[in-house]
């Protein structure tokens, strides 16, 4: 359940670069923010000259990548002590652990790239980066990227639409996030594959 769309949209038409920030932020963490319906409304926004478009994509990018690392620390500071303590209760063991970290070490980083066009998989694939370990750098890196592919995209498709921003938004998230789905899935077959080679050698 989203925050209402409306309100969402008031915030963003008074108060431009900084709602956007804010709302970016909670959204990446987890929060009901619908984050690509706002991005591409403020593409459009964008597109009227209602509002700036350097410090509106500054904002949308340092938003995301904010609230992407807030989730990669809880991971890496929560995420221990929650396992040690519920770990077993899930089959969460230190093994399959050590296995999902090697996965991130091989094809999973691409997931925090490709994870932010899956609501609910881009705070969550952080968060298991954090509490795998991921190096930070390499965290950074990919994340980062993602964030910048992920906002460029949704400002673009809203600059371009206009009017029709609404209808894009709805028609995009579909279309995108099966196309990320696919992406995800292939890097997964490839990784299991690699690792079925490994362990035979």
């Amino acid at each position: 359940m989203h925050l209402d769309l409306d309100m969402v949209l008031q915030w963003v038409s008074l108060y431009g670069p900084i709602a956007l920030f804010v709302l970016l932020i909670l959204g990446i963490v987890g929060l009901p923010v619908p984050d690509e319906t706002l991005m591409v409304f403020c593409g459009a926004l964008i597109g009227k000259g209602t509002l700036n478009p350097v410090t509106t994509f500054a904002a949308a990018f340092f938003g995301s990548a904010t609230g992407i690392t807030l989730s990669y620390f809880i991971g890496k500071t929560a995420g221990k002590p929650f396992l040690d303590k519920f770990g077993p209760w899930m089959h969460l063991t230190p093994a399959r652990l050590e296995q999902v970290h090697k996965w991130f070490d091989g094809y999973g980083h691409w997931s925090l790239t490709f994870g932010y066009f899956l609501p609910g998989v881009r705070h969550f694939t952080a968060i298991v980066a954090g509490m795998t370990g991921l190096h930070y750098p390499v965290f950074a890196r990919f994340a980062y990227a993602g964030s910048l592919i992920w906002v460029s995209t949704f400002l673009i498709l809203g600059y371009v639409i206009g009017d029709a921003w609404r209808a894009a938004a709805e028609n995009a998230h579909q279309v995108v996030g099966i196309a990320a789905i696919v992406i995800v899935v292939v890097l997964g077959i490839i990784w299991y594959v690699r690792y079925k080679q490994h362990n035979k050698s």
